[in-house]
């Protein structure tokens, strides 16, 4: 096996590092403080062609396999967890969801905008009484004629408030469980549908989440993604990649966690020497150090087996599951290696912890995570 990047993986590690120091870092911290979301930011990503790494030109994308995607993904989450998970939603639940199973004109209409980053895309597949047990949904479209009627709620929609568009999964026929789910494109300031506040968040507050609402929202019936009933099939074959996704975050917070330790270790001073000197210390840094290698090399088999065509549901679980971890636990040890100091906000260790949380949570909890590789161990459905 060869674990070496190639040129352009090397040129996209580089460019990608050298826009999240000169144009994430300087404001993070305050962009984290006051909630905003980075729009500049953002849209010269687009322009980087970060925001649809893996489409095809010809669709508006920058035409990279998994492992660039992730290699870039890692350096901006390293710098900005905000930042990131708007990048990784576009991209994993937005852009490659409507490239797998768009038509055509779906594609010509609003992929090209969404790959390139003129266009910013939203995933709503969760409501209030359904997370984890995404095919509990109440939200309901009933076909009228050549338009379809949407009703309901959606809620912890990230990019739901800067979105121009939004992949939203509804019930079209009740009482046959997830056999009823479609998918819908719709659009913002299409009637009937609004959003509601922005949700005070613990971390990654740069991103906007919020709650949708479907008041008799009109939608064309060429909106709906495949055939009607496959949309729990869709959202579930997306958020596999959507999983790859999230562990990278982790895994650029984790490694965040890890720099900001060493760079602090080899500086403080007790005791008349460094804490690098430290048995303690080292021991933190070293497990850090060996997590974040083993995040890293988990979720590149993952995204080495997507792009070569093969199942990689499992792999993508664990890969998450373990970045996540590792995540929260490099976050916590790095504000205890930098003791009082590590919780002012100022030196932005904090924020790592409180970033490093979300991981666990969204696409898909680290229970269900377990849950998946297990059933997919013992052959379970």
């Amino acid at each position: 096996m060869d674990f070496s990047y190639t040129e352009e993986q090397l040129l996209i590690q580089k460019t990608a590092r050298e826009f999240a120091l000169d144009h994430l870092a300087p404001c993070v911290i305050n962009r984290d403080e006051k909630a905003e979301f980075p729009a500049e930011q953002i849209k010269m990503m687009g322009e980087l062609g970060f925001m649809g790494m893996m489409i095809p030109e010809k669709w508006g994308g920058a035409e990279i396999d998994t492992i660039g995607y992730c290699i870039a993904l890692e350096e901006i989450n390293a710098v900005d967890a905000s930042a990131g998970v708007i990048m990784s939603v576009n991209n994993s639940l937005v852009c490659q969801l409507l490239y797998t199973y768009a038509n055509d004109n779906q594609k010509e209409k609003y992929l090209k905008k969404l790959a390139s980053g003129e266009w910013l895309g939203a995933f709503s597949l969760s409501e209030p009484q359904s997370g984890s047990d995404a095919s509990n949904m109440l939200a309901v479209a009933k076909k009228d004629n050549d338009h379809y009627i949407i009703n309901g709620t959606k809620n912890w929609v990230s990019s739901g408030i800067s979105c121009d568009a939004v992949i939203v999964f509804v019930m079209t026929e009740k009482g046959i469980g997830h056999k009823g789910i479609s998918a819908f494109i719709v659009e913002k300031g299409t009637p009937g549908f609004s959003h509601g506040k922005k949700e005070n968040k613990l971390g990654i507050r740069g991103s906007d989440t919020c709650e949708l609402y479907f008041e008799e929202c009109k939608v064309s019936a060429e909106n709906l993604i495949g055939e009607e009933g496959n949309g729990f099939k869709i959202a579930l074959g997306t958020l596999d990649g959507g999983r790859i996704g999230i562990a990278t975050q982790a895994l650029g917070i984790a490694r965040a966690a890890l720099d900001r330790s060493i760079e602090y270790a080899n500086e403080r001073k007790q005791f008349g020497k460094t804490i690098s000197s430290f048995g303690a210390i080292q021991d933190k840094i070293a497990t850090m150090a060996t997590n974040v290698d083993a995040s890293r090399l988990l979720i590149h088999r993952a995204a080495k087996l997507k792009d070569e065509g093969k199942p990689y549901k499992k792999e993508a679980a664990m890969a998450k599951v373990f970045a996540s971890q590792t995540a929260m636990q490099n976050a916590t040890d790095c504000v205890q290696i930098f003791g009082g100091y590590g919780y002012m906000q100022e030196y932005g260790v904090e924020r790592l912890m409180r970033d490093a949380k979300i991981t666990q949570i969204y696409e898909g909890t680290s229970e269900i995570q377990q849950l998946i590789i297990a059933r997919t161990l013992l052959g379970n459905k």
